[in-house]
């Protein structure tokens, strides 16, 4: 059975106490390509994860990455993802909706008069793009309300 170990953890805590790979593999009784393995994010079997718990005077679950902390870093991320890719649409909305207004104008221009002939498409197309709008901002917000809930469960 494999366990997630901290590899940044145990990494950061063999190099607070300036130990080489080697003395660590050592103390522990693992092969240094295991420690190798472990700090590289690797998987780590259960006597791995005890014997390196042992080297370094800790219990094996302070070795091991932290559930809560991992999910709500992943739905951070997810998240994140999320919010680049509608903010991205809307300034691509926003430089559709400019060009057509430029288009619109001309046209009224073009077809002369008094009136402005594409009111009522560049009416509609301004509530889409508000819609747009809106909807990325209530995006936004619930995903950062989504975090906010993960972070603090």
């Amino acid at each position: 059975m494999s366990f997630k170990a901290d590899a940044a953890k145990i990494k950061r805590w063999r190099e607070e106490r300036y130990w080489s790979q080697e003395h660590v593999a050592e103390l522990a009784g693992i092969g240094l390509r295991t420690v190798q393995r472990i700090e590289n994010g690797g998987p780590a079997s259960q006597e791995s994860l005890k014997a390196l718990a042992a080297a370094y005077n800790v219990d094996v679950i302070a070795l091991s990455v932290d559930q809560a902390v991992e999910a709500a870093s992943n739905v951070a991320r997810k998240n994140a993802k999320t919010r680049a890719a509608i903010w991205l649409s809307l300034w691509i909305h926003l430089a559709g909706y400019a060009i057509g207004v430029v288009v619109f104008v001309g046209i009224s221009i073009g077809i002369g008069g008094n009136t402005f002939v594409m009111k009522w498409p560049l009416i509609w197309w301004t509530v889409g793009f508000v819609s747009h709008i809106a909807t990325v901002l209530i995006v936004h917000v619930a995903t950062r309300y989504q975090e906010q809930v993960e972070t603090a469960a």
